[in-house]
């Protein structure tokens, strides 16, 4: 990786730090657990996770062309399921427990770092130094496991989740002391396609260069870096940082390493159980091949528990909450009601994964425009399924025979019952609540302002037309024109008006920045007063008090 090589980086919020009194007392005293949000309700994960696509009925009577486009706003849908409570408690409990023996107020937390700077220094020939130097050093710090088909939305989630935190929180003063400090409360990575370890501490320093502007990569990543020396750099900053979770996606990655798939297990497990930064693995089913065969590391990486994230049942009450929500935001002029029939063949051609499912959902409709029709049936939706989606064919077959030889052959979509701790049917009291919640929030006036705000974010900023607009102001653009607005006003008129308000801060911005302005200060203002006066420089800043006079100080001293 070049010190310039793109990467894509989830980034969220930053923040001053503002402490809020804890309901638990063993989280109070801790700066960096006070600054966090406080622990989310049920209800709260469900507003703040749901978000569906805004599509009118005028947006239904509009020409065909442009329903077209209408259509895709589908791709955005996220519904709420218990499984998505289930990992918001557990990342939430994951990242304070995990700084319990990271407070920075303590003693520990200094005698870390300094630990960390002495390995960096000495571990030149031991790549076994970090965990024998930092054995007596207490963590509290644990691992989750995601493992599952590929699109279930397992990243969705938990990016999803990790955006309901502010990503980086400044520190100022805590309790009328000073406390300057920055806090990461979480970071995620892909571990890179190749499985390498050296990779993955480039890409890690990085995500922080870009996050907080620093020069880590090319002070700790060039290219004759030592890999273990680039790992303890990792370490340090990661305890310096204060960072809450560190989520890696894409695991299954390791099985492409040549050499390094123990070591960088190994180097997971030593972050967690040593460092004390707790960490999120996910990854396909495929990725159950790593863990086999060690118990140690197959242990510390699920820690809180493996979540194992099989797809839906036909009979289950989630496929059917599923697929009735998805079913209101249909874009034809016709509405076509969901019947026994339809649900049966679209179980038939998704098998319960929920990508292909929303997938299938806009290419029947768009089906339906290109033959000039202004509803589906099952014939449609089977021609379609066999046309359009023709590249997957093989593995929902697999799965809908049931056929474990054929299922084998496709790793990505495997999972081993027998390995299952939490599925879909776990908590159907909770599954229960959510629909009922749902519901509720569904027609509000707030939900669906909020829908649209985030609808409009990620159309518009997927375009790359803003380059100097920061991720808060476009926000703050966005929720202006969806609050004056009426709560009917159509969708494309909203994105126009952001189009258009966010062009004209853009081009205000790029004048500012062609033109900029030097503002004088400190020793600089001095110097050019002196000028202006002339005086001599050393004249003024004698009687400002920055030169003291010479022979006073040395008859004090």
């Amino acid at each position: 990786m070049k010190a310039n090589e793109a990467i894509i980086i989830l980034k969220g919020e930053c923040e001053k730090a503002v402490y809020k009194s804890q309901e638990l007392e063993e989280y109070d005293n801790n700066p960096f657990i006070e600054a966090l949000p406080n622990i989310f309700t049920d209800d709260e994960v469900i507003d703040k996770f749901t978000l569906f696509p805004r599509i009118s009925k005028s947006d239904k009577q509009q020409p065909s062309n442009l329903r077209y486009h209408i259509i895709k706003r589908a791709k955005n849908f996220v519904q709420p399921l218990p499984i998505h409570i289930t990992l918001e408690r557990r990342l939430s409990a994951l990242i304070r427990r995990g700084y319990l023996a990271r407070n920075p107020l303590d003693k520990s937390f200094i005698e870390r770092l300094k630990l960390l700077n002495q390995i960096r220094v000495q571990a030149k020939d031991d790549d076994n130094m970090l965990e024998k130097r930092m054995s007596h050093i207490r963590s509290t710090a644990d691992s989750i496991s995601i493992i599952g088909i590929s699109g279930m939305g397992k990243t969705t989630a938990i990016e999803r989740l990790l955006l309901m935190y502010p990503q980086i929180i400044k520190h100022q003063e805590y309790r009328g002391q000073n406390f300057s400090r920055t806090q990461l409360v979480w970071l995620k990575i892909d571990c890179p396609y190749d499985g390498s370890l050296a990779t993955l501490c480039k890409s890690f320093f990085k995500t922080i260069d870009d996050l907080l502007g620093t020069r880590y990569l090319e002070k700790f990543g060039y290219a004759n870096r030592i890999t273990s020396t680039m790992m303890l750099h990792m370490t340090t900053l990661a305890s310096m940082y204060g960072i809450g979770v560190l989520v890696i996606d894409e695991i299954q990655h390791l099985l492409n390493a040549k050499n390094d798939m123990e070591d960088m297990l190994n180097f997971f497990v030593t972050l967690s159980n040593t460092v004390g930064i707790p960490t999120v693995l996910i990854g396909t089913s495929k990725a159950q091949n790593i863990f086999k065969g060690n118990f140690r590391q197959a242990r510390r990486a699920a820690s809180e528990g493996a979540i194992m994230w099989d797809r839906m049942e036909e009979d289950s009450d989630e496929w059917n909450f599923f697929l009735e929500t998805l079913w209101d935001f249909q874009c034809l002029k016709e509405e076509t009601p969901l019947k026994t029939k339809l649900k049966k063949a679209f179980y038939e051609e998704c098998q319960g994964i929920t990508s292909v499912a929303v997938n299938l959902f806009i290419l029947v409709q768009e089906r339906a425009l290109a033959e000039e029709k202004e509803t589906f049936d099952v014939t449609l939706i089977r021609k379609t399924a066999k046309e359009d989606l023709r590249m997957i064919q093989p593995m929902i077959k697999a799965l809908r025979n049931n056929n474990v030889t054929a299922i084998k052959k496709y790793e990505d979509i495997s999972i081993s019952l027998d390995d299952i701790t939490i599925n879909y049917r776990s908590d159907m009291e909770l599954n229960g609540k959510i629909q009922e919640a749902f519901k509720e929030r569904k027609k509000s006036i707030e939900l669906i302002r909020k829908s649209t705000i985030e609808n409009l974010i990620l159309d518009i900023t997927s375009m790359g037309l803003f380059n100097n607009l920061t991720k808060e102001e476009f926000k703050k653009v966005c929720k202006k024109v969806v609050e004056e607005a009426g709560i009917d006003e159509d969708y494309s008129k909203l994105k126009l008006q952001v189009l258009k308000v966010a062009m004209n801060i853009e081009e205000k911005t790029a004048e500012t920045k062609e033109k900029p302005q030097v503002k004088s200060s400190g020793l600089i203002e001095l110097y050019e007063k002196s000028r202006k006066e002339k005086l001599h420089t050393y004249e003024l800043l004698h009687k400002k008090g920055y030169i003291k006079n010479p022979i006073e100080e040395f008859l004090e001293a």
